[in-house]
């Protein structure tokens, strides 16, 4: 069984890699903007990040059913909630800047939107979906220490401007909850999808 990342987030790919999977990607096309526009405001943090990753999943789905008759497609969203505002990549170095005004010092959640398609016979069939909360505390970076993480242009393209597994570490006091879900795929959460369509794991382990 392979297992096909509808993502072009590398850290998602690494976190597969390291628990043992070897996953073929496929970046959707999903225009996101888009599909939260036609959700609409009132929508809550859950129902857009599962959304999103629903949408990624159908369309790497739908694409790859005839090349990759056999697989389990997998899509996921990430956005950060802090004090009532869901937020995802900022894009630019002033808009990171200003999710870290807003960040130092406190708390938020980060949700991680997850579905997996599985295609058998080339037929797209069982949807199954679920979402991921962890809660990240974070530190009080110096400006200098700010501006130069802003530099890297680390934060730029990643939920809420900060990674768990890269230079943004260095500024997250703990968490609680899963540590791979703030990465961008939860390990745990993935699994329980996995048995609901009858796959285990250990049918996706690389060698």
């Amino acid at each position: 069984m392979r297992l096909v990342l509808a993502s072009a987030s590398p850290a998602r790919l690494a976190i597969l890699r390291s628990a043992g999977v070897e996953p073929l990607v496929e970046v959707s096309d999903v225009d996101e903007d888009a599909l939260l526009a036609e959700l609409g405001d009132e929508a809550s943090p859950v129902d857009r990040v599962s959304a999103l990753a629903l949408a990624k999943a159908r369309t790497v789905a739908a694409r790859v059913a005839e090349a990759v008759p056999d697989c389990v497609v997998v899509g996921a969203d990430s956005m950060l909630h802090l004090e009532g505002e869901l937020v995802g990549k900022p894009g630019s170095i002033d808009a990171a800047r200003g999710r870290w005004d807003q960040m130092a010092g406190r708390t938020g959640e980060l949700i991680t939107g997850h579905a997996l398609v599985e295609i058998a016979g080339g037929v797209a069939g069982r949807e199954v979906a679920g979402h991921a909360t962890t809660a990240v505390a974070f530190g009080n970076p110096t400006t200098a220490e700010l501006e130069g993480y802003l530099a890297s242009g680390e934060p730029l393209a990643v939920a809420g401007a900060f990674t768990l597994d890269g230079r943004g570490a260095w500024f997250v006091e703990g968490i609680e909850g899963d540590p791979s879900n703030v990465v961008g795929l939860s390990l745990p959460l993935t699994r329980r999808l996995l048995a609901e369509i009858g796959v285990g794991v250990d049918a996706l382990w690389a060698g």
